[in-house]
């Protein structure tokens, strides 16, 4: 009956993207040959001792020469559980600034019955030592500071080509199922997963936490990187590495998660970025959500597995209406709501860390949400429900003069 219930699921879900819009075409000539990176990488052990075992795997060459990228690796077998079947989906886990190869995240999704690997993409091993052959830093410099240099050399091509070469290693393993697997980034690794999940079509879902695209309109790094870049090389940057330019190519389910003050990916290029994705999506903003490597959002687990294990799926909020003063969504749920809010803010979107938001409660009469619109002045709004689980979700974030 289990695989019964996969099996219709799968359906579902084909059938929903059949009739979902086309996603954008890439761009004519990309940084990445995504056929050779779709290869399993060369890789080695380095301990299989414990519930999480570290390995290294060959990388892209880095000023001429040959990197090594380490990884935690977990899953089911390594915690010493056997698996209800004999193939586990898998996940890929990507660190954000300042962090690393998190072991501790890989056995969370371990736990939950996933086989999960999380690389370091800083050049840096176990206890964050420095590899002799590791690819470049996570610096400033590295990620804006070359912008003049070769682009090999530089470090979102590394970033994105070690994710997709661990992608392409964790499908290699034989307890691995191909077609059940996940991508989910924090930060610096939302941004990531917002490129890969344009360019690497093998995942079934991906789930960016806070990255976003469109850096230079407005971010962490428009004052202190762009603003100081001669026009060119914003424009070259831009082109090269800016999430917007990929992610409108995602062909699978992407799943948005940030918090409304977020220092680094404010609330209009997290908008401009979401519209650019033609198929499913889903949406959890919430409200002054701390940022951080977090690994225990209830919501991480219920998206990912509502598409992976064919389990419960979280509502999904319609794009709001606004009529005589009023506003109305519908929600498509399969589990009771608790709560539906609507939350806006009049401060301009450079001051997204400091700005405040204002708060209504809004009425749910079965599937429809109403209340009273926000007003005319608001520079950003969105709902948000909570259901039985008190998983929260919301709707886009509506942000004038952006669709």
């Amino acid at each position: 009956m289990k695989h019964c219930n996969l099996f219709l699921f799968a359906i579902l879900v084909l059938a929903s993207r059949a009739v979902a819009a086309e996603p954008a075409p890439l761009p004519d000539s990309t940084p990445w040959d995504v056929k050779q990176l779709s290869t399993a990488p060369k890789m080695e052990w380095l301990n299989r001792e414990g519930k999480v075992h570290s390995l290294k795997y060959q990388g892209k060459k880095y000023k001429g020469h040959t990197t090594s990228v380490f990884a935690w690796y977990a899953s089911p077998t390594t915690l010493g559980v056997k698996p209800s079947a004999k193939k586990v989906p898998g996940i890929v886990l990507v660190h954000g600034g300042g962090g690393t190869a998190f072991s501790e995240w890989a056995e969370i999704w371990a736990k939950r019955g996933y086989a999960a690997i999380a690389m370091d993409l800083a050049g840096r091993g176990a206890k964050r030592k420095r590899l002799e052959d590791g690819g470049p830093d996570q610096t400033a410099a590295d990620k804006f500071g070359a912008i003049d240099g070769p682009m090999t050399d530089q470090w979102t091509y590394h970033a994105v080509a070690n994710v997709i070469l661990a992608h392409s290693l964790l499908r290699s393993f034989d307890q691995v199922d191909v077609d059940r697997t996940a991508l989910t980034g924090i930060s610096w690794g939302g941004y990531l997963t917002c490129i890969v999940a344009g360019l690497d079509q093998r995942f079934q879902v991906a789930m960016p936490v806070y990255g976003c695209g469109f850096l230079r309109d407005n971010s962490a790094w428009t004052a202190s990187q762009f603003d100081k870049m001669k026009p060119a090389q914003a424009e070259k940057w831009h082109k090269l590495w800016d999430p917007s330019r990929y992610i409108g190519s995602a062909t699978m389910p992407v799943m948005f998660l940030n918090g409304s003050n977020d220092f680094a990916y404010p609330m209009d290029s997290y908008a401009k970025t979401c519209a650019l994705v033609a198929g499913e999506k889903n949406y959890s903003i919430q409200l002054r959500m701390r940022h951080g490597h977090i690994f225990t959002f209830p919501e991480f687990f219920l998206f990912v597995d509502q598409y992976i294990k064919g389990s419960t799926p979280l509502p999904v909020v319609s794009r709001p209406q606004v009529k005589n003063g009023q506003l109305r969504a519908n929600v498509k749920t399969s589990t009771q709501l608790g709560s539906a809010r609507l939350h806006f803010t009049t401060a301009p979107h450079r001051q997204n860390p400091q700005r405040k938001w204002t708060t209504q409660n809004l009425t749910i009469q079965e599937n429809t949400i109403s209340g009273a619109a926000p007003p005319s002045d608001a520079t950003a709004w969105y709902i948000d429900v909570t259901d039985e689980r008190k998983a929260l979700v919301s709707s886009q974030v509506m942000v004038p003069n952006t669709k």
